[in-house]
């Protein structure tokens, strides 16, 4: 581990840094509590500290308490905090761990207390990392499709929701594409659905490709894809749906020994309306949609 230790007693500071480098981690040393936070709380800053209770600047508990505030206000990653000590009384251990400590050292330190004492605030932070991944998981499980990895239908309603309420405080336009495959229900009856899940993963993925990174693509059901374009005007958007029907129809989708020609239908719609609903908006690129399936389809129409 990367492990910052504070204390501006010279003699204890170097015992201390010597003694966890012997034990294979990585040792930030400073001298002061405001040294300290600068460490802690700078990009990609230490994640377990050893911190002197008395020193200049913060003291530890100050510097403990920083920590823990930015934490429940930014939801920056748990940063485990021992604090180094000679006091003895039980008041004073009380006042630590309502200041957010998680375990003490006396000075002077015993090596193999100080080794037990790492390796408990180790287990602790690898249990947190462990939640905080499957946390994630089961967020984008929640979010995404789980076929082609666009955000699902759910997502993209309240995503949309989101860019309507900044494009009308911003006073900028914003574009949706809905995209249907052309064709797909023979692919399903004539090649099976592996061959039907391969084509929706191929397509998602070319999609995906031709978006800028602001843009938002998801799967909004069976064969359709909806793209979120904020700030881009009618001229913009419909480049953008060229380009995804481009991609798409540009080169033939391999699947189970077959490469299959695919094609889509796209529909844009463009508004600049504050408060306009976000079903309005997307019955009018559906109603666009139409209008490319009935003209001949592998087309956009606004």
């Amino acid at each position: 581990m990367r492990i910052l230790i504070a204390d501006d007693e010279p003699v204890s500071r170097r015992l201390l840094q010597r003694s966890l480098e012997q034990l294979g981690h990585e040792v930030i040393a400073v001298v002061d509590g405001n040294a300290a936070v600068a460490a802690l709380l700078g990009e990609d800053g230490p994640r377990f500290a050893i911190l002197d209770w008395m020193m200049p600047g913060a003291d530890g508990l100050a510097v403990c308490q920083m920590l823990r505030q930015r934490e429940r206000e930014d939801g920056t990653p748990y940063t485990y905090v021992i604090v180094l000590t000679s006091k003895q009384r039980r008041e004073d251990m009380v006042k630590a761990l309502d200041s957010g400590v998680d375990d003490f050292l006396t000075k002077p330190f015993d090596p193999l207390e100080l080794h037990a004492r790492v390796r408990s605030g180790e287990r602790v932070l690898n249990l947190q990392e462990n939640l905080l991944q499957a946390k994630e998981r089961l967020r984008i499980q929640a979010s995404h499709d789980q076929l082609t990895g666009l955000w699902n239908r759910g997502e993209a309603l309240d995503q949309l929701t989101l860019e309507l309420r900044r494009a009308a405080r911003d006073g900028k336009p914003l574009s949706v594409v809905m995209a249907d495959l052309d064709g797909f229900k023979q692919v399903n009856d004539t090649y099976g659905h592996f061959a039907g899940d391969e084509v929706l993963r191929e397509v998602a993925a070319r999609i995906r490709a031709g978006i800028r990174v602001n843009d938002g693509a998801a799967r909004y059901g069976g064969d359709e894809f909806l793209l979120l374009l904020p700030g881009c005007d009618e001229r913009m958007a419909s480049d953008a749906a060229e380009r995804a029907r481009d991609a798409v129809a540009a080169g033939l989708v391999a699947s189970n020994g077959e490469r299959l020609p695919v094609t889509l239908s796209l529909g844009v719609a463009c508004t600049t309306a504050v408060g306009l609903d976000a079903m309005a908006l997307l019955h009018s690129a559906d109603e666009a949609l139409y209008r490319a399936k009935t003209r001949g389809r592998n087309r956009v129409e606004m």
